[in-house]
């Protein structure tokens, strides 16, 4: 079974990525798990901690002559920052009158409940462990993820739809979202300039009013066959194991597949993708063919061989210029919440963060179906479904 963890706090030495469950021979590009960092630290209203940082993963174990060699693979990523709080959060015991205390909880962030769970009289040690600096781990397992997949012709991309209350005002194709990863400037990785503009435009209010917007971003998996995933056990349902690893990224608040908003308000006949069968070779797994992909390419728990669509609708960030009323550890008494040096607007991070996240899902349903200890051994047992799917 592929599985991953992370380890390490937001301004700790370093971030720990464990990745294990990979056959043997994937071949690992070291620039593009690199870029893939780059692109999570990038984007219109990110804060000063993304000036500080570069970040890039240095692998220790799993890869050998650029290839993954079927044992775990482990990763660091320095964090920069950590220069200026060596004295501040030691191992050893230190100097406890260097240590920053977070006094207030902000309000939306794990402040108040994880000092209530841990019995912490103040929330550095909650806000070092829940920051979304933690992502980056994330990101750098996922890039791994991506290349598995890409060695099966299955690609992964993001992009933004929603920032505030601008919305991409029209349909985007997988090539246009695909071609904003290699994007010098991201911006808000909207694919249409105009709508791109006016989420700038939300940005940019916010910041001159002290605070934070949220938004909406997109994944789509593209070149996926039919049949991963299950309908037969609840918790190996593809749709409910996607929607766990989205909803696990910091701020997200809700998922939705496919039209599944607006498909809980209109009838089945506008919702459910009509089933067409052509004689001739479509191009695509099967001959069965769909005009639309309302359902996102999910159906009954399966990949059904048209994209999966998986939106995160992101919350704005916790932390405030222009703090919210909070209460005190200490006194208990009324105070504002704490401030952190914080972003204005993450939604691009955040869609890069769930392609990783989205990547590792697929990849962990692809590896279960189709097996394999080496990459030969798998491609040979996923093109003999193809055939096999293409012939029924």
């Amino acid at each position: 079974m592929l599985r991953f963890s992370t380890a390490g706090e937001s301004h700790g030495e370093s971030l720990v990525a464990l990745l294990s469950g990979l056959p043997s021979g994937i071949p690992v590009d070291q620039s593009f798990l690199d870029h893939e960092l780059w692109r999570r630290q990038q984007g219109y209203g990110r804060g000063g901690r993304m000036r500080i940082e570069r970040d890039t993963a240095h692998i220790l174990s799993g890869v050998r002559h650029g290839h993954t060699i079927g044992s775990p693979i482990a990763m660091t990523l320095a964090n920069k920052d950590w220069k200026n709080w060596e004295e501040i959060l030691p191992v050893a015991e230190g100097d406890p009158d260097k240590h920053k205390a977070v006094a207030s909880p902000r309000p939306g962030h794990a402040d108040l409940a994880g000092a209530l769970k841990y019995n912490f009289p103040d929330a550095r040690y909650i806000l070092e462990r829940a920051s979304a600096r933690e992502s980056a781990a994330r990101v750098a397992c996922g890039a791994i993820a991506k290349m598995l997949l890409r060695s099966l012709g299955i690609e992964v991309a993001s992009h933004v739809t929603r920032v505030g209350t601008a919305e991409l005002s029209r349909e985007a194709t997988f090539a246009e979202i695909a071609a904003l990863a290699s994007r010098e400037d991201v911006l808000l990785a909207c694919v249409d300039p105009e709508s791109e503009a006016r989420m700038k435009a939300e940005v940019d209010t916010a910041l001159r009013t002290g605070d934070t917007i949220g938004g909406i971003f997109e994944v789509v998996v593209h070149g996926l066959p039919p049949g991963v995933g299950t309908h037969v056990n609840w918790d190996e349902r593809l749709d409910g194991l996607l929607a766990q690893a989205v909803m696990s990224l910091q701020a997200v608040k809700a998922v939705e597949l496919g039209r599944g908003v607006t498909a809980a308000q209109s009838p089945g006949s506008q919702v459910h993708d009509a089933i067409s069968y052509a004689e001739g070779d479509t191009g695509t797994f099967t001959r069965f063919t769909r005009e639309h992909n309302n359902a996102g390419g999910l159906e009954g728990g399966m990949s059904n061989g048209e994209d999966l669509i998986i939106r995160g609708y992101l919350k704005p960030i916790s932390t405030l210029r222009r703090p919210l009323a909070s209460v005190s550890f200490a006194s208990r008494e009324a105070t504002k919440a704490s401030y952190e040096r914080s972003d204005v607007c993450v939604v691009p991070a955040a869609g890069v963060a769930a392609e990783a996240m989205v990547a590792l899902t697929v990849a962990r349903s692809v590896l279960e179906k189709f097996g394999g200890d080496s990459l030969l051994e798998l491609q040979r047992n996923y093109q003999g479904y193809c055939a096999q799917i293409k012939s029924f």
